[in-house]
């Protein structure tokens, strides 16, 4: 596997070099031009600029905060200035209007931003040190009902932003044979079973996850009149001797084995084998970084890879697709169809038992 280039100039090099050593405070900067509203007034006066002096009286804060701010964003080309007057540029456009961007953002200030002081503890534990800043949890999805509310409203942005732009690709895929009874594997928040309910009349949905996510779950279930298809099980899905319910037509798992170990990962597909009738199919839809179309996505789904090492469990990762396909072989199942390019960065793929 080969992966980047070493074709830089050593003066590009060591530029890049300065950007990683200043990132954390530019990351800050570039986030307050953003929430103070710095960024919008400039938008707002796109075709003739405006002056640091015009943005702080709006703004009423003082001359010297906005001028910092606005040079910091001139290194990281959020702004440009000519003649004194600050414009926006395209990246400084995408900071304060796309919504992925903003998604991420979020994510990391509120998630990581302050844990991540503890990656190399983590790296070298082997555990997510860095979730000590909001309680003493194993894993973060002990503890996620828990969390402080802002930054369990930035980890469920974050997670439903990938995911529902892949739900309404692969719904028509998942029942394309009319299931009767799926089993949603870390169904979270229900959003996933939900869709399906509304999808299918006649399905039978049955969630799995730990209590709290649960509870969230049968709230939003109640409030779409599905209480009657879409029930819940408790299950602590990494205490690998309780077998998962059995007689399913479908196995869904949407953005969860990324979330646990390769050595775990195995023992889920095991159990997920055993849950499906003979003819049954388990689905698996996560995103790969060896399968993106585009820098930004491998960039981000590796700096991702380093929020589970450090917030989330210390073991999981955002998985090359061979690491994936050799522990599908591994629990008796193999790829029947595979189907890249969903949503945002997703590759689902379809598995069937193995004869």
């Amino acid at each position: 596997m080969n992966f980047g280039n070493d074709n830089k100039t050593a003066l590009q090099a060591k530029f890049d070099a300065q950007k990683i050593a200043f990132g954390p405070i530019m990351f800050q900067a570039a986030r307050s031009l953003q929430k103070m509203g710095i960024l919008e007034i400039i938008k707002k006066q796109r075709n003739k600029g405006i002056l640091i002096s015009e943005i702080a009286k709006q703004l009423n804060i003082p001359v010297y905060g906005v001028k910092v701010l606005l040079e910091a964003g001139l290194s990281m080309e959020i702004v440009r200035v000519e003649e004194n007057r600050y414009f926006l540029t395209k990246t400084g456009f995408f900071l304060l209007s796309d919504p992925l961007t903003q998604v991420n953002m979020n994510f990391v200030h509120d998630v990581n931003y302050e844990g991540f002081f503890d990656l190399d503890k983590s790296i070298e534990n082997g555990k997510p040190e860095g979730l000590k800043v909001f309680g003493e949890w194993d894993t973060v999805y002990e503890g996620l009902s828990q969390l402080p509310e802002q930054v369990q409203k930035s980890w469920f942005e974050f997670d439903h932003y990938y995911s529902d732009t892949a739900f309404p690709e692969v719904l028509p895929i998942v029942f394309a044979n009319k299931p009767k009874k799926l089993l949603d594997v870390g169904g979270n928040t229900g959003k996933w079973s939900i869709q399906c309910g509304k999808y299918d009349e006649d399905v039978q949905v049955t969630i799995l996850d730990l209590p709290g996510q649960l509870e969230k779950a049968y709230v939003n279930i109640e409030a779409n009149n599905l209480s009657d298809r879409v029930t819940g099980i408790p299950l602590n899905l990494l205490d690998h001797s309780v077998p998962f319910p059995t007689g399913y037509d479908i196995v869904w798992m949407s953005q969860f084995l990324d979330c646990f170990s390769q050595e775990d990962i195995l023992e889920l597909l095991k159990r997920a084998k055993n849950a499906i009738v003979e003819d049954g199919s388990v689905y698996i839809l996560e995103t790969y970084w060896d399968k993106q179309k585009y820098e930004a996505s491998t960039y981000s789904l590796h700096a991702t890879s380093l929020y589970f090492t450090c917030l989330a469990n210390g073991c999981s990762q955002m998985y090359h697709s061979e690491d994936m396909l050799a522990i599908i072989d591994n629990a008796g199942l193999y790829v029947a169809e595979e189907i890249h390019d969903i949503g945002v960065s997703h590759t689902l793929y379809k598995c069937k038992i193995k004869a």
